[in-house]
């Protein structure tokens, strides 16, 4: 039998996910984890400075992981660049669209210094995490087939598009018709392939 500590804290994750996914990320504050979660706030805040804190450390242990296993899986970085990126493309598609707490807190890490911090926190460095993509990035430029750019300036042309159209996907989940279709998505990505080469 896990301890009571165990049971509470884990009991905080997947109800903190379970708030961001269904209401989204400003909607949730310890009061109402706390609440949702049947304890005081003060035990949230014996784990957690502040939401900054809890955001920082579900990123590293509930998304970052599971992301780039989701990412990464099937895919050659040996790869012609075309296939690469196609199946890149499908695997974050897939994984996003599946899991939409990762997607909220991958958007707010974009936009606040959450990822940088959690980086930070960890001793994370670039190559740790999608070392792969850098590494199939790095030989197609090298080959001549993409221009030479930083890799950020790389995984922006590759990747902000998605991210783009899985906002897009959530928000028509609502409406009477899906148009992020995988149609869609696949002529998306051929456009940003097309748009990168040489």
């Amino acid at each position: 039998m896990r301890p009571k500590s165990l049971e509470k804290e884990e009991a905080i994750r997947t109800i903190a996910l379970q708030i961001i996914a269904e209401e989204g990320l400003e909607n949730l504050s310890m009061q109402k984890l706390a609440k949702a979660a049947n304890i005081s706030p003060r035990t949230i805040y014996i784990k957690y400075e502040n939401k900054e804190d809890l955001l920082v450390k579900l990123f590293i242990e509930e998304v970052l992981g599971a992301y780039e296993k989701a990412v990464l899986e099937n895919f050659d970085p040996e790869a012609g660049f075309a296939e690469g990126i196609k199946k890149l493309w499908q695997n974050t598609f897939k994984f996003l669209t599946g899991n939409r707490h990762a997607f909220a807190l991958i958007q707010y890490g974009k936009s606040s210094p959450l990822l940088n911090k959690a980086y930070q926190q960890k001793n994370i460095k670039q190559g740790d995490f999608f070392g792969l993509i850098q590494h199939f990035i790095q030989r197609q430029a090298a080959a001549g087939i993409i221009n030479d750019f930083p890799f950020d300036v790389h995984r922006a042309m590759l990747f902000s598009p998605i991210f783009d159209l899985v906002n897009e996907y959530f928000d028509y989940e609502a409406r009477h018709e899906q148009i992020i279709t995988v149609e869609v998505l696949s002529a998306c990505c051929e456009a940003v392939i097309k748009g990168m080469l040489k």
